[in-house]
């Protein structure tokens, strides 16, 4: 049996040990048929010299956006994640949820610097509000106020004073 792996001859030999003595373990505390064993003991080989070679990501690169699927995930009134493929109006909660920021879902996506985190008619809304409220204005100077209310109002007519009682 000639294997084909990078190991050094006493590396191979200490997972082949290895490979034995967790087969027998296992043999040890459970009924295994003897047409399986063969399969059982290159299976936990496999295994074994598997780790030490580079094997799949935790977590597989996500395949880069085209333009066309940029343009389309951006609708006025809502985001379209490419993380599940749901609209949300804005991506920060969503984002936070998967333990990722915004520049970290750019990048992870592909997507430009200038790609949105809030659907455009929300955010419209929200800046509407806003003015609404008055944000974003310096106030006015409360004596402004004072000076023109006193001219608007007049001083009413001052009544004669009361006679006295005689003594």
């Amino acid at each position: 049996m000639e294997d084909d792996t990078a190991l050094p001859q006493d590396d191979q030999t200490d997972v082949i040990a290895l490979t034995a003595d967790i087969v027998s373990a296992y043999v040890s505390n459970n009924s295994v048929p003897m047409p399986e064993l063969a399969t059982l003991l290159s299976r936990v080989h496999e295994a074994l010299t598997g780790l030490g070679q580079a094997g799949t990501p935790a977590e597989p690169d996500a395949k880069k956006t085209t333009p066309g699927q940029i343009r389309k995930s951006i609708t006025p009134d809502a985001l379209i994640s490419f993380i599940d493929g749901k609209p949300y109006k804005t991506l920060k909660r969503h984002l936070s949820g998967h333990g990722l920021t915004i520049e970290a879902y750019r990048e992870r996506f592909g997507l430009p610097r200038d790609y949105p985190a809030t659907a455009a008619n929300y955010s419209a809304m929200r800046a509407e509000f806003a003015r609404t409220a008055g944000l974003g204005h310096k106030r006015r100077k409360p004596a402004a106020h004072a000076s023109e209310a006193a001219e608007t109002v007049e001083a009413p007519a001052a009544k004669p004073a009361r006679a006295r009682k005689p003594a």
